[in-house]
């Protein structure tokens, strides 16, 4: 693909989840560690949600009919806390003392909520209200009958989804494999966290930032380190990611300087090459390429791309390849900019910052200091992408723009 044209950020988008195949592997694993998991097959329930009848609301079991006159007075003949199952069927004139979440006893049709009543004497109530039939009781079955789909195949799993599959006492559950992500940086300038650094030496910061990404994904990392600028090097580097990954991750090497020798190799590996330079800023130079069912994302070596390039691109990737289901793609959320925003006209411009609700309503503000590629500095507090359109230079402060969450809490 020589003097491949930049193409817009939804193109490539719409490519990076055409050749981003869904993975079907699955295995049975134990509910309680099943958080962040993918269900690879729907969850039907063997009981009806609620159980049984029950109140829901402190109060009386009561007979619609006895009040159908006004203000009633009824004898007591149980207390029903929950957890306890009745003793006693109500006839006609009579009441059961009873507590959220107990069971109904038989005969009553009604709860009369605590509120509505007043003592009458020792075991007698008087009931002020008329309650219909049914009010304040939760039927047997009104959430859900037994056999029913609780939850659907490709969704993942959450606090709430754990506490359905809890009540439903289903303590195993079918979920897609976790997708493997080979991990690797490229450049003879990289150091490591631990080691002192050399004159012209810089730390792969790159490598810890898209494993943290790769964990909050909840997909599997494997990390293959630094690999020097060396093209037999790259090349060995690329068939071992390629064969212990669903999906290779590398930094660097992928512009047109003399010691990019990425977009080479993987040719030269018989890789189909779909992308190679994106209408974006930061993060021009993208590629993505495929070996059969593996994919290939060469993202730039500038940290702040790196990351822009995971957020923007090989997130709804990840989503796709772990059998989640749609939509995998990117999500825009509507807010207003704190200050003016800066574009870079002919490429579609992502700036980073912070979303808070003002008034009611989302205000980006953008992080201070140098929006370069290079600043890795104040990228940290970021929870948010704002995007200025391509083509646009500048957008006024005050004025509604797109921007996405990056899953930090809004202020």
């Amino acid at each position: 693909m020589p003097n491949s044209p930049m193409i817009s950020a939804q193109e490539a988008e719409a490519i990076a989840l055409r050749i981003t195949p869904p993975l079907t592997d699955t295995e049975s694993i134990a509910s309680v560690a099943a958080l962040g998991r993918v269900l690879a097959e729907p969850v039907r329930s063997c009981l009806d949600f609620p159980h049984w009848d029950n109140s829901a609301m402190d109060g009386y079991a009561v007979r619609q009919a006895d009040l159908a006159q006004g203000p009633t007075e009824l004898q007591v003949i149980e207390t029903i806390p929950a957890g306890v199952a009745p003793q006693q069927t109500l006839g006609p004139g009579q009441a059961a003392r009873i507590f959220t979440g107990a069971m109904m006893p038989p005969g009553a049709d009604a709860i009369a909520i605590q509120e509505d009543t007043e003592p009458a004497g020792p075991d007698r109530v008087k009931v002020l209200s008329q309650p219909a039939v049914g009010e304040f009781v939760r039927a047997k079955g009104m959430f859900c009958r037994s056999g029913d789909q609780i939850l659907p195949a490709g969704l993942a799993i959450g606090p709430a989804e754990l506490a359905v599959l809890a009540a439903a006492q289903c303590d195993r559950v079918a979920v897609v494999r976790r997708p493997r992500v080979a991990v690797f940086s490229t450049g003879d300038e990289l150091g490591t966290i631990d080691q002192p650094l050399q004159p012209g030496q810089i730390v792969d910061s790159n490598q810890y930032a898209l494993i943290a990404f790769l964990q909050q994904m909840g997909v599997e990392p494997i990390t293959l380190g630094v690999v020097r600028d060396d093209r037999a090097a790259l090349k060995a580097a690329v068939e071992q990611a390629i064969d212990q990954a669903d999906l290779v991750l590398s930094t660097g090497g992928v512009s047109v300087g003399d010691y990019d020798y990425v977009d080479a190799v993987l040719a030269e590996l018989g890789g189909e090459i779909h992308v190679k330079s994106v209408a974006v800023r930061p993060g021009k130079p993208l590629t993505l390429a495929t070996f059969g069912p593996k994919v290939y994302v060469g993202l730039p070596g500038n940290p702040v791309s790196a990351l822009v390039g995971c957020w923007r691109f090989v997130a709804p990737m990840l989503r796709k390849l772990s059998g989640r289901s749609g939509p995998h793609g990117v999500q825009w959320l509507t807010a207003r900019s704190a200050q003016d925003l800066q574009g870079a006209g002919r490429r579609e411009t992502y700036l980073w910052g912070s979303l808070q609700i003002i008034e009611g309503q989302l205000v980006f503000s953008q992080a201070k200091g140098s929006h370069s590629s290079g600043n890795l500095i104040n990228l940290a507090g970021t929870t948010a992408l704002a995007k200025v359109p391509q083509g646009t230079s500048e957008i006024a402060a005050h004025s509604e723009i797109q921007v996405l969450l990056l899953g930090g809490a809004v202020g």
